[in-house]
């Protein structure tokens, strides 16, 4: 049996990035002691232990895309999902067009060196080849891990698996040093390429160990509703929070991670909700990718969140750009992205 005591341990995905602000500032404000509770924000050494690290017990909450928390789950880690951080973040292969060699056709990855983060990610890349009529030998999988960036411009591979809201942006900020445009950076979208209608496999959670959240749904609530409080802090000054974050994480007082957040802002969910569409749609995707039979029951549930919840909007909406502020003298790429007319990719 886990024992309950006041201090919530909580896992992170990976170190502290700016996407991350949510949690921290609800801890820098003082919002999860004004809730009777002691939060324990923990960064891992491998993001890949995380989900085994929580079903084990040995840490009660933390943070993991949706397709780990379903195939944790199908393995027999006790994890549920209590809540969505970031929305549908655009993943995908990720290159620099001037000496890749890769275009808009999946095929142009035939014998190219690539770069995956775990497993799962190689196994979208396999499922892709043979959607494509290729096979898993068309091309070199490299395992980088979470140095996706470093590896592409240390020429060590010739595209890797990322997402567009941190590794794509490091590579545009790397690439204008060379003197190249942001443009040069592609990504051949997965969800485009798998025909999803969404990025959804990589929206980032909240989740933690069902028996910790079964035993003490009263914490549960009260830590969900200090982040929804730093959320919603967040939304409605976003300069105003990040300053906030910065003070505690000083590494992130940097350009590139100011515009790694602002890059992110739109991702960032407004009412914290598992949103059933999108499981619908990942636990099908797992299916086909023999993560999970058709039996599998998802795991997660929103009955923690104590507030009225957005109606799911149409699927396949890309979220519109959001000046946040952040950034000095503005985004950059995000100038001449609307921000009126969402585009629908599906």
């Amino acid at each position: 049996m886990i024992k309950s005591t006041d201090k919530i341990t909580v896992l992170l995905n990976w170190k502290a990035t700016p996407y991350h602000l949510p949690l921290f500032l609800a801890s820098k404000l003082g919002y999860f002691t004004e809730e009777g509770i002691k939060v324990a924000i923990l960064e891992p050494n491998d993001p890949s232990d995380v989900t085994e690290i929580i079903g084990s017990g040995k840490v009660d909450l933390g943070l993991k895309a949706m397709i780990h928390t379903i195939a944790g789950k199908a393995r027999g880690y006790p994890i549920k999902s209590i809540g969505t951080l970031l929305d549908e973040p655009f993943t995908g292969v990720i290159h620099l067009s001037h000496k890749s060699g890769i275009t808009t056709d999946f095929k142009s990855l035939r014998g190219k060196r690539i770069g995956y983060v775990g497993e799962f990610g190689k196994i979208q890349l396999d499922e892709l080849t043979s959607h494509f009529g290729m096979t898993p030998n068309d091309y070199d999988a490299i395992r980088v891990g979470m140095n996706v960036t470093d590896a592409i411009i240390r020429g060590d591979i010739d595209a890797g698996i990322g997402i567009e809201n941190v590794q794509q942006v490091e590579l545009e900020e790397w690439s204008v040093k060379q003197g190249r445009s942001r443009d040069d950076v592609k990504m051949l979208r997965i969800d485009e390429l798998a025909e999803l209608g969404c990025c959804c496999f990589c929206s980032i959670l909240y989740i933690g160990n069902e028996e910790f959240i079964q035993n003490n749904p009263d914490k549960i609530e009260k830590y969900l509703r200090a982040i929804k409080r730093a959320t919603d802090y967040m939304i409605s000054d976003p300069a105003g929070a990040y300053k906030e974050y910065v003070e505690i994480k000083p590494h992130l007082d940097s350009d590139i991670n100011r515009k790694i957040f602002q890059r992110s802002f739109r991702y960032f969910s407004r009412d914290l909700k598992n949103v059933e569409r999108d499981w619908n749609k990942v636990t099908s995707y797992c299916e086909r990718l023999n993560i999970v039979d058709t039996g599998f029951k998802q795991n997660q549930t929103n009955k923690f969140l104590t507030w009225p919840l957005i109606p799911e909007g149409p699927s396949g909406v890309e979220p519109p750009t959001v000046e946040t502020g952040v950034v000095e003298g503005g985004c950059k790429r995000c100038q001449h992205q609307s921000i009126s007319q969402p585009k629908i990719f599906v």
